[in-house]
């Protein structure tokens, strides 16, 4: 029993370890997909200001079946300001820089479903007028970060009044809710109406900035892409499932937690290895004096040594077996339902079918050799010290 559970600790280490490393990515990934791109994200092209044609590309997105949703953007850069009315100097700025992004908010949440991240306030409501929604990593009570290239605004609060300025307009406008997720793209950015944000910016072709594209279950984002593509857009703005669109550090972080966790999980394999080639050693040595009655009335060395082998693989299998069930009844279940409050992602567990396959047939392979080579060791004992006990 003690062995099997040795085994079942082996490989959840190593299907866990390297799966929570992963999963600390992983969760980032996801959430920058549910929160921020949903499946496919259209943005402008390079050295544009916004995509061009934008009435006709969202015509075209609208026209294929597989959308079940979609919500376009303004985008601007500008600054926030609190604090205006009671500075006494004007070097008493609390200022800090942001993106103005309008959206329909009825458009929005149901595509990234944003009003779930209000943690305080009120959700914008399609009718309001100079009221805003505010990244909660624009305020200091939330993010306090002491950095001389990065400002956040101090003693604001919902109900607030703070000054925009975007578009080269001064507004004054009230914060109506906060906004907090792990995406940066949301928690740094303040929320208008998009109407309103339009009219700020003197934009009266409706060229939006970006598109995120919500697709029925089960159709494949490139598809449609590529669908999208042929349809035209390529022409006006950039197409992306929201794997092309993952910032390439997260790629390489991702990589490089998988290659640490193999690291890790291979201690635990060694360790393994090296409980069976005990085990299996002291009972080989303790049963020499049987061994070499068995070789005496017949019973082939190589018949004994499979015997082994297959006690070897018994402790594997079942071990592998209870840490299966553990594992995807227990484990992963649960920390996908409760993942793992990291600074800057919910932490999930990531195990694919194939590769949990593939360590479970490098654990059996490693613990058969652990268990052959001390059963050889005393097989080769002459038969006659064996049955002595002669060394």
């Amino acid at each position: 029993m003690l062995i099997t559970f040795v085994m079942t600790l082996t490989f959840l280490n190593l299907v866990v370890v390297s799966g929570i490393l992963v999963g600390l990515i992983q969760g980032a990934v996801d959430a920058n997909k549910m929160y921020y791109t949903s499946d496919i994200i259209i943005s402008k092209l390079e050295k544009k200001d916004y995509i061009e044609q934008s009435p006709k590309v969202i015509s075209i997105v609208k026209s294929f079946p597989e959308v079940s949703g979609m919500s376009a953007r303004y985008i601007e850069g500008g600054r926030l300001e609190a604090g205006y009315k009671s500075k006494v100097k004007d070097t008493d700025t609390n200022e800090a820089a942001s993106s103005f992004t309008g959206i329909d908010p009825v458009a929005e949440d149901s595509v990234t479903n944003l009003s779930k991240f209000i943690i305080e306030g009120e959700y914008l409501d399609p009718t309001d007028y100079d009221q805003v929604l505010v990244g909660a990593y624009l305020l200091k009570q939330y993010f306090p970060v002491e950095s001389p290239g990065f400002s956040t605004l101090t003693d604001v609060e919902v109900g607030d009044k703070i000054r925009v300025t975007v578009g080269g307009l001064n507004r004054e406008v009230t914060i109506k809710g906060i906004v907090k997720t792990k995406v940066d793209e949301i928690s740094m950015r303040v929320f208008f109406n998009d109407w309103q944000l339009r009219e700020l910016l003197k934009r009266t072709d409706y060229n939006v900035d970006e598109i995120s594209i919500k697709l029925k279950p089960g159709v494949d984002p490139v598809l449609v892409r590529d669908g999208l593509i042929q349809a035209g857009i390529g022409a006006y703005a950039r197409v992306q499932t929201f794997e092309d669109a993952q910032p390439k550090f997260l790629k390489d972080i991702k990589a490089t937690f998988a290659l640490l966790g193999n690291m890790i999980s291979s201690i635990g394999l060694v360790v393994a290895s090296i409980t069976i080639f005990i085990v299996i050693f002291i009972n080989a040595i303790t049963r020499r004096k049987f061994i070499g009655i068995m070789k005496g009335i017949g019973i082939s060395g190589k018949s004994i040594e499979t015997s082994y082998v297959f006690q070897s693989t018994f402790y594997a299998v079942i071990g592998s077996a209870i840490g299966l069930a553990v594992l995807y009844g227990f484990l992963q279940p649960y920390i996908t339902a409760h993942p793992i409050n990291f600074p800057f992602s919910d932490g999930i567990l990531v195990a694919p079918i194939a590769e949990t396959m593939l360590r479970i047939l490098l654990l059996v392979v490693t613990t058969v050799i652990a268990g052959y080579i001390p059963a050889r060791m005393i097989v080769r004992k002459n038969t006659l010290d064996s049955i002595l006990g002669r060394n």
